[in-house]
């Protein structure tokens, strides 16, 4: 005898089943915040907020970004590694503290290989170098003959010992035979505020903080790190148009679990994570702001960060720099 089974309640079934599979979720319980370990306004933060909502939508739960500045970054780094190991608390990683700060020994016992895991780089663009316009140069040739007319006299602003704005220009001194002074600061927003009011010479950064203000007159573009022209700043040269080729200072912006987050939540936050930099929407967003969605898996992230930590380990030696 054959059983007949009532199709309405058949098909409130097939219905529900997505919502009780969301249910089930091991992230379905509470929002998942994403913390910036420095101010709004920087690229870190730029790279927290592309990814946020489209992550959320595809988790089903919100994602929140959270600024937590403080320590040159080590008050964000321990308030994730402090948080429960569930998945619902992550890093938006910056490669000068990833990587630059790590290899100065700037992270005091936190040891970025062994304590965090890279779930999803987000941007992985050239930096672009700046100066004021009252400094009378036009091109990174003009400035470096600028610079090594008056050593020691012009002043370069960082985030801190060991940030890529550090490293990266510490790196450029050493390739082009220079000399300026070192001005680290908090945060981008105060570096920006002294170079825009012309007491900061030379700045470099990814470029979302600093387009708009190239675009409006009030910094003055030099170059971009790389080999090749940014494609979406076409007219801005490239370093090795001035004659420094390879300098090899792209700033990446990493997503990151805390170590102890289970693998089944780290696969869900990889795909979905990779899924979201896969829309178009939030590369056109990025690329409009001079950055670049470069996904890459995370084996390759980790052996990245593996690679940089030791060759940002040479420029520190070469160039005296220590994380006090």
């Amino acid at each position: 005898m054959s059983i007949r089974i009532p199709r309405r309640p058949l098909l409130a079934a097939v219905l529900a089943a997505p919502t009780v599979a969301r249910a089930q979720s091991p992230l379905a319980q509470r929002p998942v915040t994403i913390i910036v370990p420095s101010p709004a306004g920087g690229g870190t933060d730029f790279s927290a907020r592309l990814i946020a909502e489209p992550l959320s939508q595809r988790l089903g739960v919100p994602v929140v970004v959270e600024n937590r500045p403080g320590g040159n970054d080590m008050v964000g780094l321990n308030a994730v590694l402090n948080a429960r190991p569930d998945g619902h608390t992550l890093l938006m990683g910056y490669c000068g503290t990833m990587a630059g700060r790590a290899a100065i020994g700037g992270l005091q016992q936190i040891d970025t290989l062994r304590d965090f895991i890279p779930l999803a780089q987000v941007t992985d663009t050239p930096q672009l170098f700046v100066t004021h316009p009252t400094v009378p140069v036009r091109t990174l040739r003009e400035f470096i003959d600028h610079a090594k007319a008056r050593p020691g006299q012009l002043i370069y602003a960082s985030a801190g010992n060991g940030s890529m704005h550090h490293m990266g220009a510490e790196l450029l001194k050493l390739r082009a035979g220079i000399d300026m002074l070192h001005v680290p600061y908090r945060g981008t927003g105060e570096t920006i505020a002294d170079l825009i009011a012309g007491r900061v010479q030379f700045y470099m950064n990814s470029p979302p903080p600093l387009v708009p203000l190239v675009r409006d007159g009030r910094l003055r573009p030099l170059c971009v790190s790389s080999n090749e022209r940014h494609p979406g700043l076409p007219e801005i040269p490239s370093a090795a148009e001035a004659g420094l080729p390879d300098l090899g200072l792209n700033v990446w912006f990493s997503l990151f679990a805390p170590r102890g987050v289970p693998e089944e939540v780290t696969r869900l936050l990889v795909t979905r994570a990779n899924e979201a930099l896969a829309d178009e929407a939030v590369r056109a967003r990025a690329f409009a702001s001079g950055a670049l969605v470069s996904p890459l898996p995370p084996a390759a992230m980790a052996e990245r960060l593996r690679r940089e930590i030791a060759m940002w380990g040479e420029v520190a030696r070469a160039a005296s720099i220590t994380a006090g």
